[in-house]
């Protein structure tokens, strides 16, 4: 489990690094949500 969020906080990371408009750091962030929604799932079962 730890690894899974290490891995996630640094795909946060350079994906926030790539928001280059308010756009897209909206289509970033619903993009992590959408991460951290299928890893809850996975986490479940």
């Amino acid at each position: 489990m730890r690894k899974l969020f290490v891995l996630f906080a640094a795909a946060a990371a350079l994906t926030t690094a790539a928001c280059n408009t308010i756009s897209g750091v909206g289509r970033d962030a619903s993009a992590a949500g959408n991460a951290v929604t299928g890893a809850a799932e996975d986490a479940k079962t």
